[in-house]
């Protein structure tokens, strides 16, 4: 079992104040030879009538040597996860968590939003000291 990331029980309690209901801690993922963890796996009904929402959360610190350093890690980490998502559970919707901070002073820059449209990643930014979700992007 991996360990937590710094920011896991923040980004846990944002989302159950959002409204989610956290449906395994952590995910797993299992494919054929691969058998990986995600953070994760949240759901958050709709309505009555219709489907609800269900999502995989990876969460991400941003602590590590350099800015852009653990973003490749982040990135690479996202895309597999992403990909075998895709085939074990394609209802499922992968996110990427990390803090206000670290989205304002890193992921604004021109080149990490070229890179994060290009690969579709998809963020949800938190609030880590008031557990709160400030922004999904999509």
């Amino acid at each position: 079992m991996p360990a937590k990331d710094t920011y896991h029980n923040a980004v846990k309690n944002a989302l159950l104040k959002d409204g989610w209901t956290i449906t395994a801690d952590p995910y797993f993922i299992k494919y054929e030879d691969a058998e990986l963890y995600a953070d994760l796996a949240a759901e958050k009904p709709l309505a009555a009538e219709r489907q609800g929402q269900k999502i995989v959360v990876e969460i991400k610190s941003f602590i590590g040597r350099s800015l852009m350093y653990d973003f490749h890690g982040a990135l690479g980490q996202y895309i597999v996860y992403r990909n075998l998502i895709q085939l074990t559970a394609p209802e499922y919707t992968l996110y990427l968590a990390i803090d206000d901070v670290v989205y304002k002073d890193f992921f604004k820059f021109n080149s990490i939003q070229l890179i994060t449209d290009e690969n579709q990643l998809l963020l949800i930014i938190v609030e880590m000291k008031k557990e709160e979700i400030l922004q999904w992007i999509n």
